[in-house]
């Protein structure tokens, strides 16, 4: 009788996973049928051309980005906030003590910024963004690109702005750490709480810039929004996950790469960061193509 208890009880049990599993078949199809056009997108060898070349330019951006940031900092902020606040937004991506191994030991005294400095940042960056421009207007099915002249100028528009509002992420960084003292409790977490209320929304909004202003058309801002929320979202995970493999990751390629690994690593995360935010750009075309009815450009071969 116990047993014939136990079987009647674990019938309406096997019925209710029965149904949750005939439920989610439908979420998994509908999530397949969101997704498979992403994966077909990311399979076009063009994106990963476009990929690596927004890497390699990202690379060479890198420090001439943390000199000129580290340098205004240090203006706002003096020497001993500015190395907190890069030390807290590097190891962010890098893990701890990146910052003290591999930042120019320009921190470590009075800051210089040169002129140099700042011609290779405004070279690399806009290196970053042609090749994105014609990723952009390849999703959205734009056929002509900005000649080179009109593609750096805008480029040039959007490292300052994109550039400034790194700047007040930092900035921001930095008086939040000047604010929590470092004998408080949980220092260390309100200090990484207050800098990603500060990061995350300045991702968001860099994003947004990218996809309105930055394909050779009008593109209208409600279509730029939700992709800029959902990549820097995704983005975010992205970093805990690199975290999380980063010495994995950092032991393998010292094997393979030497004193190149943390070179070899940045252009690594930044292809698969540049491939999220094609997918972006790809997923707000498809929106946009599904409201007006037609195929969306990147996923017909651009026929």
């Amino acid at each position: 009788m116990p047993h014939d208890a136990v079987r009647r009880s674990a019938l309406p049990c096997s019925f209710v996973q029965h149904l949750l599993t005939l439920s989610n078949e439908p979420r998994r199809r509908a999530l397949w049928r969101a997704l498979a056009p992403t994966f077909r997108y990311w399979s076009l060898t063009e994106v990963h051309v476009h990929g690596f070349s927004i890497a390699a330019n990202v690379l060479l951006s890198f420090f001439p980005l943390l000199i000129v940031i580290g340098y205004f900092c240090y203006l706002f902020l003096g020497i001993e906030a500015t190395r907190q606040a890069m030390s807290l937004v590097l190891n962010d991506y890098f893990g701890d003590n990146f910052v003290f191994r591999n930042l120019p030991v320009y921190l470590y005294g009075r800051p210089q910024l040169s002129v140099f400095s700042v011609l290779v940042l405004l070279f690399t960056a806009n290196g970053i963004f042609e090749p994105l421009e014609v990723a952009l207007n390849r999703a959205w099915g734009i056929r002509q690109n900005r000649s080179y002249v009109k593609n750096q100028a805008v480029s040039l528009g959007l490292i300052f702005i994109c550039g400034s509002l790194a700047l007040l992420s930092t900035v921001l960084t930095g008086l939040n750490v000047q604010n929590i003292s470092s004998q408080w409790p949980l220092a260390r977490l309100l200090q990484v709480a207050a800098y990603k209320a500060a990061a995350v929304p300045v991702s968001i909004s860099i994003l947004f810039l990218i996809y309105w202003l930055l394909p050779n058309a009008k593109i209208d801002w409600r279509a730029a929004l939700p992709p800029a929320v959902v990549v820097g979202l995704a983005l975010e995970i992205f970093k805990y996950v690199n975290l999380l493999t980063f010495p994995l990751w950092l032991g393998k390629l010292a094997r393979e790469y030497g004193p190149f690994k943390y070179s070899v690593l940045i252009i690594l995360w930044s292809f698969l960061g540049s491939m999220l935010l094609l997918a972006g750009a790809e997923w707000a075309a498809r929106r946009a193509a599904k409201g007006q009815g037609r195929e969306p450009v990147a996923q017909t071969g651009g026929k």
